[in-house]
């Protein structure tokens, strides 16, 4: 089973970009489908943005299409997560997550998970 590191987050300011990426080991990364999501305090977690394993696939929550982009380099074990254009609603912790499917990944259904970074946006 994969394990997962994020990096990447801090405090910025709106409108400003930041790039999140998440580092895999202990897996065969290049056959899983990667994804990021977000939990902001007292709100569900949220799906942002997911890539299937041969990148050809990608799928983004509403609320950051057009805003975010998601990447991997299977060379590098690594998926990332390019923000721009934030907004204080898009402060919360951002998670990795690493599932055999894409569709399920989609709504949550992942094999490994990261611990999170924050990610928080001044106005």
């Amino acid at each position: 089973q994969v394990q997962l590191v994020e990096s990447g987050g801090g405090l910025v300011q709106a409108g400003d970009s930041l790039r999140l990426s998440c580092a895999a080991s202990g897996g065969t990364f290049s056959t899983y489908a990667m994804g990021w999501f977000r939990q902001a305090p007292g709100k569900e977690r949220e799906f942002v943005a997911a890539i299937s394993w041969s990148e050809e696939i990608t799928y983004y929550g509403e609320s950051v299409k057009g805003r975010f982009t998601i990447s991997r380099d299977n060379a590098k074990n690594t998926v990332y997560l390019q923000m721009s254009g934030l907004k204080p609603e898009d402060t919360a912790v951002y998670y990795c997550a690493a599932g055999r499917n894409l569709p399920r990944l989609q709504v949550g259904v992942g094999q490994s998970w990261g611990q999170g970074t924050q990610v928080t946006v001044s106005s």
